[in-house]
């Protein structure tokens, strides 16, 4: 892995999901302690209940990107989505056909995740599919075995896998993550997703770039 690629964790969870007490700056601060790049918070359900993140975007701009993102609830499964406001496009548990029309029609891209997660993963529902831009390979609270059957699909369809810790702690920031190999701005994101110029990284098989200190284990 080329140590001056970005490194963003591309699912978090704060308080704001309303299903852990995670202040999002304990979950930013780690991430900096970390030598990450860059968080995106994927609060639960609605794109509004991550708007308090502006302000954090604002104040740690020199020293990590914030972005906010949304992990929708579908009718059959979740999806991480970027670059869009489902608050816009689509009521409370809407089927995923329909969530995938309407954020490929504002432009922005949709990543089914742990997609082999018992009663929330998409499954073998997602070959099926169309306008899906990747998929979530690594996940930090997926069994292993779970994330293998995610890649292996993935490769089946021949889309880019996407990694992300999915924490609800700050201890739990950083344990799976993407890596671009160009700097990731608000701006560019959501381009760089649909380009595939990305690769998945769980730090829970290996740990090459991790700064001594970190607490970090490289070990499986």
């Amino acid at each position: 892995m080329n140590p001056a690629a970005f490194r963003i964790d591309l699912h978090v969870h704060s308080l704001l999901s309303g299903d852990n007490r995670s202040e999002p700056e304990e979950c930013i601060q780690r991430a900096i302690e970390l030598g990450l790049h860059g968080l995106a918070f994927t609060e639960h359900y609605s794109y509004k209940a991550s708007e308090r993140l502006e302000e954090f975007a604002e104040r740690y701009r020199s020293r990590l990107l914030v972005l906010r993102a949304v992990e929708f609830s579908t009718a059959e499964g979740h999806c991480l989505v970027f670059g869009a406001d489902t608050d816009r496009l689509c009521g409370d548990y809407a089927p995923v056909a329909e969530l995938l029309r309407e954020v490929t029609r504002v432009g922005g891209v949709a990543v089914p995740s742990h997609p082999y997660r018992p009663g929330s993963g998409l499954g073998d529902l997602i070959p099926s599919l169309a306008g899906i831009t990747a998929l979530e390979g690594h996940n930090g609270c997926n069994h292993r075995a779970l994330n293998e059957r995610a890649v292996q699909l993935a490769q089946r369809l021949r889309l880019p896998c996407t990694g992300g810790s999915d924490a609800h702690n700050p201890r739990e920031v950083g344990s799976c993550f993407t890596v671009f190999p160009e700097r990731v701005t608000a701006a560019n994101l959501v381009g760089l997703l649909k380009a595939g110029r990305f690769e998945a990284v769980d730090t829970r098989k290996v740990s090459r770039w991790w700064p001594a200190g970190s607490g970090i284990s490289s070990k499986p």
